[in-house]
């Protein structure tokens, strides 16, 4: 911001300076430093403790309603009986304990329900949700209920344990680590004895249901077992009986003597068989040699005979070696060989004789062998058949035995699994071995009100930053001129500051000062001049994208800083639908702009020249307003450029208006008034972007409304404009 007084001529040309920011980047959310992140909560304050408080409130009153709470706890392992495990010979028959069952088995409805009634959970508030008052918050949702619902509800029963279950179950933890068979049961109660009696009751009841399952188990399975025995009696009975009557019926000789002595006799008439057949053979090969050979002397060699017909045989073999010799001597019709071969020649008949004899002996010992062969045949027959059918009955038999003792074996069983279950009866349903019994805590659990109480508050601090964090990151509102830096051919007039209430433009003609305002509008003055070559713009269009923005106010202060600098003016105020600079001025004029457009009235009718130098045309009667046209703007501004007048225009909102955009065409300058943390970045750009033209291309920007407090806070290139030392010294002046 530049301090400096205008001379009286408003066209002495001056240095040329400009406002620029000094960065024209954009500061985003993403780019906070620690010194950013401070500044949004020190403008973000009042929300944040407004959010704080709205957060804190109902939780205030959750935290100081709550009571103490104590939690007691058990940890416990549960065996399986030591004298099942020490009589089980298989190991198939045990039953072994699992822990997540028994932890299930702790959990079950019928345990919880005597637990309840044995400690009369159900008679305490705290438990029976029917004992306890209704709250607010749950009155409001039984009527919202109500109209969706035409059914009334019925009241809960007080004496019921159907709403204690669930509160139960919510206060009682049972659980097992899978590295251990430890398992662990905790209870949470306002009554720290009753949080320590709930996990031992818990234990006894466990063990009586163990009990009474195990024994209910036993007792089925008994009756099952004597029912079975009595079956597999039968059976046996009925498998002996099959096995006695048919041995009795075939006539099966189980002694072991009789057996040896059949399978003797057996072997003997084998073994008869078998040497008949030999003899067979043997008698066989005689006849076949004696019947097959002509030679007496051939068959002596190759069979063996009788001494008889031997001793033959070597007579004749003697005589026919005494014939060769007496060949060799004489010759053959000697008379000692021809004797000699008269002697050989009765002794072949002798032998052939013999030989027939001995051959018609052999022919009937072999039809005796032939006899006899049969006979043990058919004795070795019947043998085998009787031993065939022995062994086939005994086999029969041995299977009959089979069966008998498979079912007298079962039968043996179930007698053992019998025994067995009586000796199960005998023994308690599990061992419990108690590592720590739940005792009464000293101490309640958790941490103390004014532990949640401060958590609670941190908590709603944080959500109330945070809350702000996101509302500054969606906001998209003007602030900064590094904000729309990126807008080309604009040109920035400075940032003027919001009046506070006290501070009431229209009590500014009683000579009431307000330096930073005063310094902002020269400063824009400046920015005017400087645009314009170094001279004033004899024609000025202060206009906004919406309304309420504060260009009226900018228009007049304007209006009024120059006619102080002893520049001629004339003020128009020309939003011809809503112009209210006559109730600042009270002309008192019958006619206005809307008249002199119509032809109504004449341009001498609707100036009025204010005491302050402040020539000012109102707006006129709304009724009469219509689309204008160029023609009468620029007749003001022409009548004002001949009385060496300056005209500033007080337009409508360029983006409700045609109005001001043919003013923009025909005035030398624009001024654009933006307000701070109200006007969007969009809308500034869209409406920049509809008043440039090819006379009117750079358009002067200002930012109203600056909250000067919270721009020092942000981390813009222009919130030094802003700071603590800056904001003394214009104290220091008033």
């Amino acid at each position: 911001m530049t301090i400096s007084t205008l001379p009286p001529d408003r066209n002495l040309p001056i240095s040329s300076m400009r406002y620029d920011p000094r960065f024209q980047v954009e500061t985003k959310a993403d780019q906070f430093d620690l010194a950013s992140i401070f500044g949004l909560i020190r403008r973000r304050m009042i929300m944040i403790i407004a959010i704080s408080v709205l957060l804190m409130v109902p939780a205030a009153i959750m935290i100081s309603g709550l009571k103490p709470t104590y939690q007691a706890w058990a940890r416990l392992i549960i065996h399986q009986p030591l004298a099942t495990s020490l009589g089980a010979d298989d190991t198939s028959r045990s039953d072994p304990l699992d822990v997540k069952s028994e932890t299930e088995r702790l959990l079950s409805r019928g345990i919880a329900e005597r637990v309840v009634r044995d400690l009369q959970l159900n008679a305490l508030p705290e438990f029976n949700p029917a004992l306890r008052k209704t709250s607010f918050i749950d009155s409001i949702r039984a009527k919202l209920r109500s109209l969706f619902d035409t059914k009334k509800p019925a009241s809960p029963d007080r004496e019921s344990i159907e709403a204690t279950i669930p509160e139960f179950y919510q206060a009682l933890g049972v659980w097992h680590d899978d590295k251990s068979e430890v398992i662990q049961i905790s209870f949470t109660a306002n009554d720290a004895e009753l949080a320590a009696a709930v996990p031992n009751r818990l234990v006894g009841i466990y063990l009586d249901e163990r009990k009474g399952s195990v024994h209910g188990r036993l007792d089925f399975a008994g009756e099952w077992i004597r029912q079975r025995i009595s079956e597999q009696q039968r059976r046996a009975d009925i498998a002996r009986d099959a096995a006695r009557n048919y041995q009795e019926s075939m006539d099966i000789v189980s002694r072991e003597d009789a057996q040896e002595e059949r399978i003797k006799t057996l072997l003997e008439i084998t073994g008869r068989d078998a040497k008949i057949e030999e003899s067979r053979v043997e008698v066989k090969a005689t006849i076949s040699a004696l019947e097959g050979t002509d030679s007496a002397s051939v068959a002596l060699q190759n069979i063996v005979f009788p001494d008889s017909i031997t001793t033959k045989q070597r007579d004749l073999h003697a005589q026919e070696q005494d014939l060769a010799r007496l060949l060799e001597t004489y010759d053959g019709n000697a008379e000692a060989v021809v004797d000699l071969r008269r002697k050989i020649e009765q002794s072949r008949i002798d032998l052939d004789l013999a030989n027939k004899k001995y051959l018609q002996a052999m022919r009937a010992k072999l039809a005796a062998l032939d006899h006899e062969a049969n006979a043990v045949q058919s004795i070795l027959v019947v043998a085998q058949e009787k031993r065939t059918r022995d062994a086939l009955a005994q086999t029969e038999l041995a299977r009959l035995q089979r069966i008998a003792e498979k079912e007298q074996a079962a039968l043996d069983k179930l007698e053992d699994q019998r025994r067995d279950l009586a000796a199960r009866a005998m023994l308690p349903g599990a061992e419990l071995e108690v590592f720590s019994p739940a005792s009464v805590p000293l101490v309640p659990q958790g941490r103390g009100r004014l532990f949640y109480m401060m958590g609670a508050l941190l908590a709603a601090i944080s959500a109330a930053v945070t809350a702000a964090f996101v509302i500054e990151m969606w906001d998209r509102t003007v602030r900064s001129f590094d904000q729309i830096a990126g807008i080309g051919r604009t040109i920035p007039a400075g940032l003027i500051p919001r009046l506070a209430r006290r501070e009431n433009p229209k009590t500014m003609f009683g000579h009431m000062q307000v330096p930073m305002f005063d310094e902002a509008i020269r400063t824009m003055v400046l920015s005017l001049k400087q645009s314009n070559g170094g001279k004033l713009p004899n024609s000025i269009v202060v206009t906004s994208a919406h309304s309420g923005e504060g260009k009226s106010l900018i228009a007049r202060s304007l209006a009024m800083e120059l006619a102080a600098a002893a520049i001629p003016v004339l003020l128009v105020d020309g939003d011809l639908r809503r112009g209210k600079l006559d109730s600042f001025f009270r002309s008192g004029l019958v006619y206005g702009l809307n008249e002199f457009l119509n032809g109504l009235a004449d341009l001498r009718d609707i100036v009025y020249r204010h005491p302050s130098g402040v020539a000012f045309i109102p707006s006129g009667k709304f009724s009469l307003q219509r689309r204008a046209g160029s023609n009468g703007f620029a007749e003001i501004i022409e009548m004002a450029g001949a009385a060496g007048r300056i005209v500033i225009f007080d337009s409508a909102p360029v983006l409700a208006s045609t109005d001001t955009v043919h003013l923009t065409a025909l005035a030398e300058r624009t001024l654009a008034v933006v307000r701070w943390g109200k006007t969007s970045r969009r809308a500034v750009e869209f409406s920049l972007q509809q008043m440039k033209s090819s006379r009117n291309s750079d358009i002067i920007v200002a930012i109203n409304g600056v909250d000067p407090k919270k721009h020092a806070l942000y981390n813009f290139s222009d919130s030094e404009l802003f700071s603590k030392s800056l904001m003394k010294y214009y104290k220091l002046e008033e």
